[in-house]
């Protein structure tokens, strides 16, 4: 079964479609140790944030794993209170600092700040410009979100890292994402957990010899989504890797997609305060 482990974005920057999501991981010993194995583990692609405060670890990580820093895909995002443009500018140096790298290669827009979005991405184009950052996008965007930022943008955004996982398919954003060639990223991907005992899911598993987590993550890449699980456990980060092996039919694919509710676990983007 071919399965290619890799998406080409619109501007040709290529992406991993798996990687390791980092949001809650403490920063020291467990951020630099999470990272690291899952860079061993044979991840490529490593998802943080200014929000997260774990940039200096996940830096850490990414040199004591011993993988070259080019084989890496390192993405990080713009903290809502960062939003502006000159603040922009300066949390984006922040950001690389902390890292301790020279470029990221990828730079969200973490939250669609009503007012100030769009002198953001003013800024990200720039950053774009310069090389310092290889691909830019938004995270947590509906598309009235974007096609208010593309009335302005010089660049249109290369990718939507939004909340997706079984119990919320987003499908209609995801279509429009998918008709404009911005690339679908999920943050969430299992569910926050929530969803690992459903009975579908364990039954699927099975089926395939495989647990719920590895079916979900498993669903994301056949629904062409980029998908970055989190964990702090070896174990587990080896296993959320172990998914090239096997492929849902399509039969299953459509009982995953009926499980449907539209609910979501994080805040919505059109009601957020922070």
């Amino acid at each position: 079964m071919s399965f290619k482990k890799t998406k080409e974005l619109a501007n040709g920057s290529i992406i991993p479609r798996l990687g390791l999501g980092v949001w809650q991981v403490k920063d020291g010993a467990e951020a630099v140790d999470s990272v690291k194995w899952a860079l061993q583990a044979g991840y490529r692609l490593i998802d943080t944030a200014a929000a997260y405060k774990n940039e200096v670890s996940v830096g850490e990580g990414i040199r004591a794993s011993g993988i070259p820093r080019e084989d890496i895909f390192v993405t990080t995002k713009l903290w809502n209170a960062d939003q502006g443009y000159e603040s922009t500018l300066k949390a984006f140096d922040e950001s690389l600092t902390k890292l301790g790298l020279d470029y990221v290669d990828l730079y969200l827009i973490h939250w669609p700040v009503e007012g100030k979005y769009k002198d953001s991405w003013r800024a990200i184009e720039e950053i774009y410009q310069s090389g310092r950052a290889k691909a830019i996008g938004v995270s947590n965007f509906h598309e009235h979100h974007l096609k208010e930022l593309l009335k302005e943008a010089k660049v249109v955004p290369m990718v939507d890292q939004i909340e997706i996982h079984p119990t919320l398919t987003q499908e209609p954003l995801r279509k429009f994402l998918s008709e404009n060639n911005i690339a679908i990223e999920a943050w969430s991907p299992l569910g926050q957990g929530k969803i690992l005992e459903n009975p579908t899911l364990v039954e699927i598993g099975k089926k395939y010899n495989k647990t719920a987590a590895q079916v979900i993550i498993r669903w994301h890449l056949q629904s062409d989504i980029i998908v970055i699980p989190k964990s702090v456990h070896e174990e587990r980060i080896k296993q959320n890797f172990d998914i090239f092996d096997f492929e849902l039919s399509g039969a299953d694919m459509e009982r995953i997609n009926n499980l449907n509710t539209n609910e979501r676990l994080g805040p919505d983007p059109d009601n957020f305060d922070f």
